[in-house]
């Protein structure tokens, strides 16, 4: 089953309390909270605080959306386990990172070691917490192709790690679809919207492209469905949009 939600960086100088709102007008039932935006690496009594008011509203907590970069870190573990600390204060069953900061042709094969290296301790670490840890499925990062993808989740070779999955604009129809196939049941949550030649459109014209890659998506296994991108970045377009992800989603 797919639950619908959104990602808090969609309006990300609101204040939390208005996200939640937000979310109950649009009668969405879960929120990844975004860090910086609304929940700081390291303050474990604000994502504590957080999830009882998520929790209090009637909502799920679908992730932690930190910026945790592979690559850029002198103590990747101690960076990291700021941004897990308060993921599991907030009770995220996911963590979101970046695989690096360059599109995938430009890494070097010694490059694209140390990073396998370096996603695999953060998946150990994320296990310890029992949260899954999920690379962004970006341009400019290892994720940018189906190919170099699925080649980094070998070079890392850890069972805990996973892939959120967007429609990329670099990459066809086919691509993506054949993506969602790659990744199986690697695939963690679903970030929506619909973009047309790379502008933001509202998401009601891109219903029936969606329901191409929902086919490719295993409906029994539950997982988040997040809106974020909104035209204009406007309440009302939001709103519309989420009803439309409920006719998407038959709900």
């Amino acid at each position: 089953m797919i639950i619908p939600g959104m990602v808090s960086a969609t309006f990300r100088k609101k204040p939390a309390g208005e996200i939640i709102e937000l979310c109950r007008e649009a009668k969405l039932e879960a929120v990844e909270w975004s860090e910086n935006a609304h929940v700081m690496p390291g303050d474990e009594k604000g994502a504590k605080a957080l999830y009882e008011q998520t929790k209090a509203a009637g909502l799920q907590v679908a992730a932690y959306g930190s910026y945790y970069r592979l690559g850029e870190q002198e103590d990747p573990e101690a960076v990291f386990r700021a941004s897990i600390s308060s993921a599991a204060a907030l009770h995220a069953p996911v963590i979101r990172l970046w695989a690096g900061k360059k599109p995938s042709i430009e890494v070097e094969k010694g490059e694209r070691k140390a990073l396998a290296e370096e996603m695999s301790l953060i998946c150990g670490i994320a296990a310890e917490y029992g949260i899954k840890a999920a690379l962004e499925w970006h341009k400019n990062t290892l994720t940018d192709t189906n190919e170099s993808a699925m080649e980094f989740f070998r070079e890392t070779n850890h069972e805990n790690m996973y892939c959120l999955w967007q429609p990329t604009v670099a990459l066809s129809m086919e691509e993506r679809m054949n993506g969602l196939d790659c990744l199986g049941s690697r695939l963690a949550n679903l970030h929506i919207y619909y973009w047309l030649d790379g502008v933001r459109r509202p998401f009601k014209e891109g219903i029936q492209e969606w329901k191409q890659y929902l086919a490719h998506i295993d409906r029994n296994a539950d997982r988040f469905g997040l809106l974020e991108f909104v035209m204009n970045d406007t309440e009302e377009q939001f709103l519309e949009d989420a009803a439309a992800l409920h006719q998407l989603l038959g709900r």
